[in-house]
């Protein structure tokens, strides 16, 4: 991917970056192909620890500048000792950080300003389904998601507006949570 000596920065973006980017995996797909991994180790309890270091991207292995440990558990009224948040907590920070990168991208690409992007990520579970309590109607996960956006810049309502529906059709986080993705477990008991 070539990066241009003077970039200009939009909102942050390095946009002569972002469209060398794009130009380069038009010209040779294989460069899009990303596999994102995480080790998690339990701790104790409902206590566990993933890292993020290493990963696969653009033809090559790679690692992230320096690692990044996250603390998962569940808060006390949940048997926990409240060491982090809950795994479906991070779900509702994940979409509201890939829609917010999202937004940011694509404004940068139309040429917007942004001065200020704020989110706020509910979700609404019903723990009968997790618990085993529910004759089955009850789902273990989100019964729903709602992201409130907060966006303002140099373009009129309907331009930004424009930005974040792009980001949701382009969010790869969204794109997980509302459709079927495969999940395969293996178990290794040595």
């Amino acid at each position: 991917m070539t990066t241009a000596t003077e970039s200009p920065r939009r909102n942050g973006v390095d946009t002569a970056t972002l469209f060398a980017t794009i130009d380069a995996v038009k010209g040779q797909n294989e460069i899009a192909k990303f596999q994102f991994r995480a080790s998690n180790t339990w701790v104790s309890g409902t206590h566990s620890r993933s890292t993020a270091s290493d990963f696969f991207g653009a033809m090559q292995e790679l690692r992230h500048k320096s690692d990044t440990v996250v603390e998962f558990d569940h808060p006390e009224v949940l048997v926990g000792t409240d060491h982090g948040p809950t795994p479906v907590e991070y779900l509702l920070h994940a979409i509201a950080a890939c829609l917010t990168a999202g937004v940011a991208n694509i404004a940068a690409a139309r040429g917007v300003e942004l001065t200020n992007v704020t989110s706020t990520v509910t979700g609404d579970i019903d723990l009968l389904g997790i618990l085993g309590l529910s004759d089955g109607s009850v789902r273990n996960g989100y019964e729903q998601i709602r992201v409130a956006f907060s966006i303002e810049g140099d373009a009129d309502e309907e331009t930004l507006r424009g930005i974040v529906e792009q980001s949701r059709r382009r969010s790869a986080v969204y794109d997980v949570l509302v459709n079927a993705t495969p999940v395969a477990i293996d178990v290794t008991c040595p």
